[in-house]
């Protein structure tokens, strides 16, 4: 399967703006399977979501993933700022090339920004098929929280979206390739670049193999697309002469 990551530099809630830069990168990049964008990638981090956040029956941005993804035939995963019956989520899409689409909400809310203050947390992971691969979608903070990420031999890759800040760059880093090594799989994360109000963002998107190894990585502070491949076969390959997993703790989440 072929992955283009886009390491966007957002605009602040210029959602045509940001729409527009999101199709360049796609029309410069190779023709791929899965094309992943960052954490609200079509307004910013909008912790403070009133005047900003997309009616989820009728956003824009929602509407140019279905419409770009029947286009190219390919899948496009990015999340939203989305109000829905009175409330607030930051709402993770997986568009398939038919249009249809599943979504998770994000679970870890990042409390010490105040985004749990204006947005309710979803309660389920949310792990999706596309092509024969098994993929556990999440969003940012999530990537600090192992057992919410473990795997119990229900997924093969994990797409993790992201605004996480230059001045904590060393932990995504570090937990991005973490993730990939303790469960055994793909590890795909996509961040932003550029400046909001409150942080400035230099990317480092980066595609990690089940060793800990990069794959692809961006370059620093460029709005920019790469691609690769990944080779599930021989990921299934590496667990049944490494079986590590059968050795993970069985508790149930809650």
């Amino acid at each position: 399967m072929k992955i283009t990551i886009l390491q966007t530099d957002i605009k602040w809630a210029d959602i045509n703006a940001n729409i527009d830069n999101a199709e360049h990168l796609i029309e410069e990049a190779s023709h791929s399977d899965i094309y992943v964008l960052p954490e609200m990638w079509s307004t910013g981090y909008a912790i403070e979501p009133q005047g900003i956040s997309e009616d989820a029956d009728n956003s824009v941005s929602l509407k140019w993933m279905i419409n770009i993804a029947r286009s190219l035939g390919s899948a496009i995963v990015g999340s939203l700022s989305v109000t829905e019956s009175g409330k607030y989520y930051n709402r993770l899409y997986f568009v398939y090339p038919d249009g249809n689409f599943k979504y998770y909400d994000k679970h870890h809310l990042f409390r010490l920004g105040g985004e749990s203050k204006h947005y309710t947390a979803g309660n389920s992971r949310v792990i999706v098929e596309y092509k024969g691969i098994r993929i556990l979608i999440a969003t940012c903070f999530d990537l600090r929280f192992p057992e919410w990420i473990r795997n119990f031999n229900d997924y093969d890759c994990i797409i993790i979206v992201a605004n996480w800040p230059e001045s904590r760059q060393n932990a995504w880093d570090i937990l991005l390739k973490a993730r990939a090594i303790e469960n055994q799989c793909y590890a795909i994360g996509v961040n932003r670049t550029g400046n909001d109000k409150y942080c400035n963002y230099i990317g480092k998107s980066a595609v990690i193999d089940a060793y800990g190894k990069d794959i692809i990585c961006c370059p620093d502070s460029e709005n920019i697309s790469m691609s690769c491949d990944i080779d599930i076969k021989e990921l299934q390959k590496f667990r049944s002469e490494f079986s590590v997993l059968e050795d993970r703790d069985n508790y149930i989440l809650v």
